[in-house]
């Protein structure tokens, strides 16, 4: 057309313009820019310039799209929408939620928000966690009539999924009206995120009653469902149907297997996955590089890292994560600092996952300095923020965790449900309930108090601070709850002795859908050991093997102190003798203090011979036996066994010369001596 002098109109612009922003041709697009501005085509058409606002947002220039947009004279929806969309693409989802509400605000006739505009609005809400605004979205498509189209109503429906509000996510999903497999995983990731399977599970086989057939994404959320809520015979059954049924095998479902049974710490089952897959890719190394570390085979976690190096893999922000946290687990500082040199060599110090964990992982060596000049030279945002308040409460300082949360808000940097989780558990610890009050303001004011995690955090605070009518007033507000949730209304109920109030509750948790697991048992054998609950106590500890709960040395403790402190102490040392485990500290300090209470002190002195026996190096035990003999007036006697097992536990351990043995040899050198000859 240039090269015969063809005018260039209004109506051939915006088609080349177009067709530089599909093709990326970004240089050529900027020439018709400048040629467009001599030739004076903008004046009084929307067309060319919301062809220009499209071209720069697809080519990732936002500043020269806005700019575009500003010298507009004429706008209309296009441009506007595609600012909107542009900024939500581009990772700037605030300013993407700005430009609709300032559309809304301004627009004319023409300016109206399109079902285009609210799909991008829809994706800024979700993206920031921004359930308000959602909600008056959701209001202005009611309102308006647009809310029929099914890009509308899909795009609503990801917004409350991705805001973590399951029972809104339903409902919009009821209203769409031909729903496709995008609604369909939309809902059931959801259900799965947050450990719903029951309902997940009932999607999932009403999805396919609907002819519509599930994809690798459906069936590796449902696969991470299982993994997340730690539910084990289950998830091995859905493998199971995976194989009978010929459902999708491909990489994304094999990956979310590992993942699933790394989760469950069964790495066997996950080592034989890992070896048979036949192109294992990056994924599939770091999730068996994350499980070797959920197990606490560190080493085995840093051998694969090595292997992956040798092999070419190239290292991604996951693995160095991964890698990062086993140094952690280990106390391997100088290895984790290698790592750190790593990261900054390869600029891969800009990364937030990775800079979070090194961040942990100097807070875990005790290096808060280290952590906090880390957090000074990066980039903050959401995630940053969130390890460093995690890092002051999990080293204690509870008091400079709320500080730094709100220096945060003062920073206008909208915190997600992680943080006020993670504040909320440093206002439990303070027991301030004022701190605690103040945050939930700030979650009612975000409208986000339906979240279930939070919802959990906000009870477990009023409980601990004292106010349990607050808190079961809450609890019973919540449209959901999960095993975590009962737990903490559970345990808030124990720890304040009212143990049949517990019990009721965990009765009312029984007729729901959610299975009770080891802490509801914790809880409940902890309220009953404090309120002296014996025959309470035993039929819930009996009632463990009928949900498949193995009791572990905590709940043996429980069981214990509860039949020590109510003067039970041979049916409490039958029970020490009979656990499937070696007794540790808290077993047998909980069977010493309840023979003190009750002065025997024959049993607590030959408990207390086990326990030396067991643990030599606790020096508690040797007190509290002797603490025993000094209350009933036997100093001597006390003087006389503690140094006689003392003097028998070196010698047997290698570190007394024979010489200094006492002649006759003390009776427990004599016992043990005896016992080391017949075998």
């Amino acid at each position: 057309m240039r090269a015969f002098d063809t005018p260039l109109d209004q109506f051939t612009i915006p088609m080349v313009v177009s067709t530089c922003a599909e093709l990326m041709l970004l240089d050529h697009g900027k020439n018709i820019h400048g040629l467009v501005l001599k030739l004076g085509l903008f004046a009084g058409n929307s067309a060319v310039g919301s062809s220009f606002v499209y071209m720069y947002v697809k080519c990732a220039q936002m500043d020269d799209a806005y700019l575009m947009f500003d010298e507009m004279c004429v706008r209309d929806a296009v441009a506007w929408t595609a600012l909107v969309i542009g900024y939500v693409q581009n990772n700037e989802s605030e300013k993407g939620l700005e430009c609709l509400c300032e559309m809304h605000r301004v627009g004319g006739d023409g300016e109206r928000p399109t079902f285009r505009t609210l799909e991008g609005g829809f994706q800024a809400c979700g993206n920031l966690g921004a359930l308000i605004e959602g909600r008056c979205l959701h209001g202005l498509i009611v309102k308006t009539g647009i809310g029929c189209s099914q890009v509308v109503q899909s795009s609503l429906l990801s917004m409350y999924s991705k805001c973590g509000i399951p029972r809104e996510a339903y409902h919009s999903f009821c209203e769409v009206t031909n729903k496709d497999l995008l609604s369909w995983t939309s809902l059931i990731s959801i259900y799965s995120r947050f450990g719903l399977m029951t309902e997940g599970l009932s999607l999932f086989w009403e999805m396919q009653e609907n002819e519509i057939y599930p994809d690798g994404i459906v069936i590796s959320s449902i696969l991470l469902g299982f993994g997340n809520s730690m539910i084990v015979s289950e998830g091995k059954a859905f493998h199971g149907l995976i194989i009978r049924q010929n459902y999708v095998l491909d990489m994304v479902v094999l990956n979310a297997l590992l993942s699933m049974y790394c989760k469950f710490g069964l790495l066997s089952l996950a080592e034989k996955l890992f070896h048979r897959v036949p192109e294992a890719n990056k994924d599939s190394w770091n999730y068996m590089i994350f499980g070797y570390s959920k197990v606490g085979l560190e080493a085995k976690c840093i051998e694969l890292f090595r292997e992956m190096q040798w092999i070419g893999i190239e290292l991604d922000s996951n693995s160095l994560v991964s890698m990062v946290s086993s140094c952690s687990q280990l106390g391997a500082t100088y290895l984790g600092r290698s790592l750190h040199c790593h990261i900054i060599k390869h600029s891969m110090d800009e990364n937030v996952m990775v800079v979070s964990s090194l961040m942990d992982m100097y807070v875990k060596a005790g290096n808060l300095n280290i952590a906090w000049k880390i957090f000074c030279g990066t980039q903050r945002d959401v995630v940053t923020w969130n390890t460093l308040i995690s890092s002051y409460t999990y080293c204690g300082h509870y008091a400079e965790a709320v500080a730094l949360f709100e220096e945060m808000i003062s920073e206008n940097l909208q915190p997600n449900s992680a943080t006020l989780v993670t504040v909320l558990s440093a206002c439990s610890h303070l027991a301030s309930l004022e701190k605690g009050e103040r945050v939930h303001c700030f979650i009612k004011e975000r409208g986000i108090e339906s979240n279930i995690s939070l919802a959990t955090a906000l009870v477990d605070m009023y409980a601990k601070c004292g106010q349990l009518e607050k808190a079961r007033k809450l609890f019973n507000t919540m449209k959901e709850r999960d095993a975590i949730s009962w737990n903490v209304i559970i345990s808030g109920y124990g720890m304040h002795g009212h143990a049949k109030s517990a019990i009721e509750i965990f009765q009312q948790m029984e007729k729901s859908n959610v299975k009770p697991n080891g802490l509801t048992f914790l809880a409940l054998l902890s309220a009953c050991a404090h309120a002296g609950l014996i025959k309470e106590g035993t039929y819930l500890f009996n009632r463990m093997q009928d949900y498949s709960i193995k009791p572990n040395l905590k709940h043996y403790a429980c069981m214990i102190d509860l039949l020590g402190r109510s003067g039970n102490l041979q049916e409490a040392e039958a029970l020490v003798l009979t656990m499937p485990f070696s007794p540790n500290g808290g077993v047998w300090g909980a069977l010493l203090s309840a023979c003190k209470i009750h002065n025997e002190i024959e049993t607590g002195v030959r408990i207390a011979k086990y326990a030396i026996e067991t643990d030599p190096e606790n020096d508690g035990y040797y007190i509290m036996m002797c603490n025993m003999y000094n209350s009933v007036g036997r100093c001597e006697e006390a003087e006389r066994n503690v140094a006689s097992i003392a003097v028998a536990l070196l010698w047997l351990a290698g570190n007394l010369p024979v010489h200094c043995v006492p002649n006759p040899p003390p009776p427990l050198v004599s016992r043990f001596w005896g016992a080391t000859q017949q075998s």
